[in-house]
């Protein structure tokens, strides 16, 4: 139910494990993109294991964050999906 932008490694093996991902995310008008790597995603989450895929949420799970700050993620996210969704839609 949570929407998002959703970032995919693209050296995922065996592939069947992520290859119901962009379907969903079609489905639920998810913009979607893939990077080389599961090492690099888990890099930029911050994580030690590698990654097959992330889900970047407009706004946090937990907690709460100051207004000010929360405008400017919001027009980052915005901005970045809008790039993903210029590149999905010129692909095609």
């Amino acid at each position: 139910g949570n929407k998002g932008l959703c970032v995919i490694a693209g050296n995922i093996s065996p592939i069947d494990v992520i290859t119901h991902v962009p379907i969903l995310c079609e489905e639920a008008d998810i913009p979607y993109i893939y990077v080389p790597s599961k090492e690099d995603l888990a890099n930029a989450g911050a994580t030690k294991r590698p990654t097959c895929c992330v889900l970047v949420l407009t706004k946090p799970t937990k907690g709460e964050i100051a207004q000010d700050e929360q405008e400017k993620l919001k027009g980052d996210y915005d901005q970045v999906a809008s790039e993903v969704s210029e590149l999905a839609n010129s692909m095609f």
